[in-house]
């Protein structure tokens, strides 16, 4: 699988301020890359510089093999083959659904020019609405017909920032499936950034978490969340049970038990577990020494608090068999899980 972008060492900053600094990572062909981080730290400037709409400080920008952004040249964004799609849409209010898909194919014949709006139609679930205009649409339907406009002129890669965040929940989770089973059909190469934990793991092929300014940990959504590189990152990915252990004869010793480590660490060193609410067993137990002290029902799930001798933790359970406050229990932690070495 060839790659479609590839960013190396790509800095950026404005004035005194320094927004991006030394980030690389490249995009298969064909794949979702979600680039995660918090509100304000970069995130819409990556998109901009690949774009063209802003030029790097140092390091570049390749797509297709091609170099399109360095310190000494920039492409504009009308000869990179980028489609953007924004938060808010941009539609052009005046114009139908249908023209709005075809404003970037002026350059093909009317005839070839119908066929190309009636297949993205189709693909978008959108065909009985090609002569709506945008403001008798629906937030996730407006959206639908960005990701089409941006299809359009078969672009290598196709920058989405934030297209979700302006949605409500329930629908912004229906409009992320669709949005994924849309990228896939069309089998196009795409960048979605976000701040919104569950929507990078739950959409993409790759994540890569911006923090700093800097590409932070990039992998799998299964592998980030699984497997993060520090506390900080754990905590910021989900929910996370951090206490304190110390290796002993290969496991580490904690006031939750002897836990096996995912990556052997030598006897005697000392850091920090971080146990997913998940893999926290609660077993109802009369001799138990933990004490359930407060519960979150949620209908599927719950996510209760215990007190321990390693201090308040949460552990998330089947809601339906959920464990009631006051129940005394026995705490277990299935299977292997991350230790950080103190510095």
């Amino acid at each position: 699988m060839s790659e479609k972008v590839r960013l190396e060492n790509v800095s950026k900053s404005f004035g005194k301020v320094s927004v991006l600094h030394d980030v690389s990572f490249s995009v298969k062909d064909g794949t979702l890359l979600t680039i995660l981080g918090a509100s304000g730290g970069g995130k819409t400037t990556l998109l901009r510089l690949i774009a063209g709409f802003d030029a790097v400080d140092s390091g570049s920008i390749n797509m297709n093999g091609r170099e399109v952004s360095s310190e000494s040249m920039s492409l504009p964004p009308e000869k990179r083959n980028v489609g953007f799609v924004p938060q808010d849409s941009a539609l052009f209010p005046h114009l139908s659904v249908s023209k709005n898909i075809a404003y970037g194919l002026s350059h093909l014949k009317s005839g070839a020019r119908d066929v190309k709006v009636s297949e993205l139609l189709d693909l978008i679930g959108m065909g009985d609405q090609r002569d709506s205009l945008p403001d008798t649409l629906s937030g996730g339907q407006r959206q639908r017909v960005a990701i089409a406009r941006a299809l359009a002129p078969n672009p290598d890669v196709i920058l989405l920032d934030e297209p979700f965040a302006a949605l409500d929940a329930q629908l912004r989770s229906k409009l992320r499936e669709d949005v994924r089973a849309i990228l896939r059909a069309a089998s196009a190469t795409a960048i979605l950034v976000t701040h919104d934990q569950e929507e990078a793991l739950s959409i993409a092929d790759q994540v890569a978490i911006l923090r700093d300014g800097t590409v932070a940990q990039i992998g799998s959504p299964r592998s980030i969340y699984s497997q993060p590189v520090d506390v900080s990152l754990a905590k910021f990915l989900g929910d996370a049970v951090v206490i304190p252990g110390v290796v002993t004869a290969g496991k580490v010793s904690t006031q939750l038990g002897d836990l096996i480590p995912i990556v052997a660490q030598p006897d005697g060193t000392k850091g920090q577990v971080a146990i997913r609410p998940e893999n926290l067993y609660l077993q109802p137990d009369p001799k138990g020494l933990a004490v359930v002290t407060g519960r979150q029902f949620f209908g599927h799930d719950a996510l209760v608090e215990v007190k321990t001798a390693a201090g308040t933790v949460k552990a998330r359970t089947s809601g339906p068999i959920s464990p009631e406050v006051g129940m005394p229990v026995t705490v277990w932690v299935r299977g292997s899980v991350n230790f950080y070495p103190a510095d």
